[in-house]
């Protein structure tokens, strides 16, 4: 089973991925980001776009989950936002027809929830305690930038099931999916402070700085 969770950035894709695979044996998180930002990093910083536009990345996608969902005994979890439909049509939608189980999930929020997240997460967090310092990362700006497109576009039947997650913890996402996807997780005996603990440690993994 392959499940995609979509979402704006900032909607908790990368965190609720990764408290699945966390609470869920033999699961593996598998990021397509990292597949687009080796293509954009090839590439000389002038002709460096939105990495989706690339066909080798939808093709690419597609090549490494199918992979991954034919010979790894386990649920495959991929984070990453898709807004285009012709691009979700060539990626989760062109591995739904290869014959694989796959189940889609858009987590969505209240922009002001969105732009909060942004500002907290990884290095975000970091700089609220340098003196003088207002602004969130580069890609988290460019992040806001494109919220209000990206909350428009992710509403639209055609990427649902939609999950709203302004008052719902990421365990608590994570326990909806599963019980969406028939999925059955591990019970979360975490304390809160080891939970704030591992999801900084998500967050700054996950900061790009190009």
């Amino acid at each position: 089973m392959l499940l995609w969770i979509n979402g704006p950035f900032g909607g908790g894709k990368t965190q609720t991925a990764h408290e699945i695979r966390r609470r869920l044996p033999g699961s593996v998180v598998c990021d397509p980001e990292h597949a687009g930002f080796g293509l954009r990093r090839m590439l000389p910083p002038d002709l460096r776009g939105d990495f989706q536009d690339l066909v080798s990345w939808r093709q690419g996608v597609v090549e490494v989950l199918d992979l991954a969902l034919r010979e790894h005994d386990g649920v495959v979890i991929a984070p990453m936002t898709v807004t285009d439909p012709r691009y979700f049509a060539e990626t989760v939608g062109r591995l739904g027809e290869m014959g694989h189980d796959v189940r889609h999930f858009t987590l969505l929020a209240e922009r002001e929830t969105v732009v909060r997240r942004l500002r907290e997460r990884g290095l975000g967090r970091l700089l609220r305690f340098v003196p003088g310092r207002k602004a969130v990362p580069r890609r988290e700006s460019r992040a806001v930038q494109q919220l209000d497109h990206c909350l428009e576009r992710l509403r639209e039947p055609e990427f649902a099931e939609h999950l709203w997650t302004d008052h719902t913890s990421v365990p608590k996402t994570a326990d909806r999916i599963a019980v969406l996807a028939g999925l059955t997780l591990r019970p979360n005996t975490e304390g809160s402070l080891r939970t704030r603990l591992r999801q900084a440690r998500v967050g700054l993994k996950h900061i790009r700085f190009d």
